[in-house]
């Protein structure tokens, strides 16, 4: 099975990219998952955020793999535990095929990419920081992993 994030927004610090990779590194051989960065929209005067959010959109939609199932984060979205999340990606596994989840800029996400999602799903009901978001997703998904698999790293 293989995992993207596409996450809109570059240059992140240092301890963004070492948190990230801590989870991802631990991810069985089986399971793969892709971090792609997608360029913000560069916030000028002039500019509405429907322009900046559909700039956006157009870069997203080039980034997204072709019958990928698509998961939106948004504070907004579902609301899952850790346990139905690893529910799902088990159903996931079953019925095949890769998932890209997607976190917008600090504007969001624009309508045409919200309205191409599977699932829209909230990992806090708090604002977090983009990339902080992109920490914490990847620790979800090894923790739902690592319930999948009987792995300790979760204790019920």
């Amino acid at each position: 099975m293989k995992f993207y994030i596409l996450a809109v927004g570059n240059k992140m610090p240092d301890w963004i990219k070492a948190g990230y990779i801590e989870y991802i590194k631990r991810m069985p051989h089986e399971i793969t998952v892709e971090l792609v960065e997608i360029k913000p929209e560069k916030r000028v005067d002039g500019k509405q955020s429907e322009q900046l959010l559909y700039a956006e959109s157009v870069r997203i939609r080039a980034a997204i793999t072709s019958g990928c199932r698509l998961i939106i984060l948004d504070e907004r979205g579902k609301r899952w535990s850790t346990t139905k999340l690893a529910d799902v990606i088990s159903d996931w596994m079953r019925v095949g095929g890769d998932t890209a989840f997607i976190i917008g800029s600090a504007d969001g996400l624009h309508d045409n990419i919200k309205n191409l999602k599977s699932e829209t799903l909230s990992l806090s009901t708090l604002t977090l920081p983009h990339g902080l978001a992109r920490i914490i997703l990847a620790e979800q998904l090894y923790r739902a992993i690592s319930i999948i698999k009987n792995h300790p790293y979760h204790r019920r």
